[in-house]
């Protein structure tokens, strides 16, 4: 089975050659196709050995995802993006050429921030594609199939959320989107990603809004609604808009009990909500101690949409063991710390 990185990428001259060596001993096949770029991207690239490629930005990505796709023509496809790399995993992309492609495969994914640091903050990402596979989406954009999806022991570094990064891309999503939903301003998910767009540039109002209009359409058995409830927690504690907040908790308990995300964010609004209001405190600590117990008692659920590594884990016995000492019971607060002593980020290439 032949196996082919396939990436779009314009003036991405600063990072595709991260992207292309750590990838190159693994797969048969780079392929490259730039969509603009006035920089060295396109002669960088076939420096470090992949096939360039050539496409004009009609502002869809689907379309050059799957413009990418059909130059690449391969068994299997490794979609990834210039400011990504491989971190581990080399040993599982190279079995994907004794593999039937019968299924698409999903990789971890680890976000850098300004300390250097890299943050596994994503639920896992479908990016190894049988060869037909095809993506939908003018932004967003997601791959269209019913296979069985399968977790692969690969861990892709991620540096887009850097201060320039984010920077440089300020508006190009947002405006996509805004297309779209002018087309179809009925699909709840398009709403869901306008939001998130927003929320990363801290504009918690706007987020807040389109969240609410996600929510108000149909949305059955969507995977992404528990990362929606999460995101809309978040953006009303910023707004200080605890009393909607917990409303709107409220509602979603049902919906969400088993995800250790949707109650440490509500550990989080209750505890933001008592340091505003102390004379609430009373009555909130005994629910914000019992939010933090719960994820401890749920555990990591990493399949669930925008689940963060740590939140049924050592994220929550820390926010547990601080309500702990702060209400009397350092004894206890020692012992849940004893319990987690050790633990913190999963770290890339660590085994699962």
């Amino acid at each position: 089975m032949r196996t082919c990185l396939v990436v779009i990428a314009r003036d991405e001259a600063a990072r595709i050659e991260r992207l292309l060596n750590s990838l190159r001993p693994w797969v048969d096949e780079m392929l490259v196709l730039d969509t603009g770029s006035v920089d060295a991207t396109p002669a960088l690239a076939a420096a470090c050995g992949a096939r360039v490629e050539h496409f004009t930005w009609v502002d869809d990505f689907a379309a050059a995802r799957n413009a990418a796709l059909d130059a690449a023509a391969a068994d299997w496809h490794v979609l990834l993006d210039a400011d990504e790399w491989l971190i581990a995993g080399g040993a599982a992309l190279a079995a994907l050429r004794h593999t039937p492609a019968d299924f698409v495969g999903t990789i971890d994914l680890f976000d850098q921030f300004m300390d250097g640091e890299l943050r596994h903050a994503h639920s896992r990402l479908s990016r190894i594609l049988p060869g037909a596979l095809r993506y939908r989406g003018r932004v967003h954009e997601q791959p269209v199939h019913a296979l069985p999806i399968r977790a692969l022991n690969i861990n892709i570094g991620h540096d887009g959320y850097l201060p320039a990064q984010l920077q440089a891309k300020r508006g190009r999503n947002q405006r996509l989107l805004l297309q779209e939903l002018q087309a179809h301003p009925e699909q709840a998910y398009l709403w869901y990603q306008l939001g998130k767009d927003y929320a990363v540039y801290d504009d918690h109002a706007q987020a807040t809004h389109c969240f609410e209009k996600a929510a108000a359409l149909p949305h059955p058995e969507q995977g992404w609604w528990f990362d929606l409830v999460v995101r809309r927690l978040f953006a009303l504690k910023q707004l200080k808009a605890h009393e909607l907040a917990v409303q709107f908790a409220q509602t979603q308990l049902g919906i969400c009990a088993e995800s250790p995300d949707f109650f440490f964010a509500l550990g989080d609004l209750l505890l933001d909500y008592a340091a505003d209001t102390p004379e609430q405190a009373p009555h909130l600590l005994p629910m914000i101690e019992d939010a933090w117990r719960r994820c401890l008692e749920l555990g990591e659920r990493p399949e669930l949409s925008g689940a963060v590594a740590g939140r049924g884990s050592y994220l929550a016995a820390h926010n547990l063991a601080l309500v702990l000492e702060g209400t009397g019971r350092g004894d206890e607060a020692v012992t849940l710390r004893q319990a987690f002593n050790g633990a913190e980020l999963m770290k890339p290439g660590a085994s699962r």
